[in-house]
């Protein structure tokens, strides 16, 4: 799922029993129709595969968005989202 830390609202998620690759750029690509970002957007997100995925890497390219990702074994940078 994606939140936007601004409205602090889900604004793209899917669900399956597994998480392959594309799972993730399903959600954000909900998340962008939703909320239409400007350029510059921050999309921030752990380090798992799907995360460093080429294809996702590309949709976060595409949209002029910019990626960020937690540090390794913090797990405080992703807790607005766990919570």
């Amino acid at each position: 799922m994606w939140l936007d830390r601004y409205s602090r609202k889900i604004v793209g998620w899917d669900v399956r029993e597994t998480m392959p690759e594309d799972l993730v750029s399903k959600a954000l690509r909900r998340a962008l129709v939703v909320r239409r970002p400007p350029a510059g957007l921050v999309v921030h997100s752990a380090q798992s595969s799907q995360y460093t995925a080429t294809h996702f890497k590309d949709l976060v390219a595409k949209q002029g968005a910019l990626q960020s990702m937690s540090r390794r074994d913090n797990c405080y940078d992703n807790a607005h989202a766990e919570s």
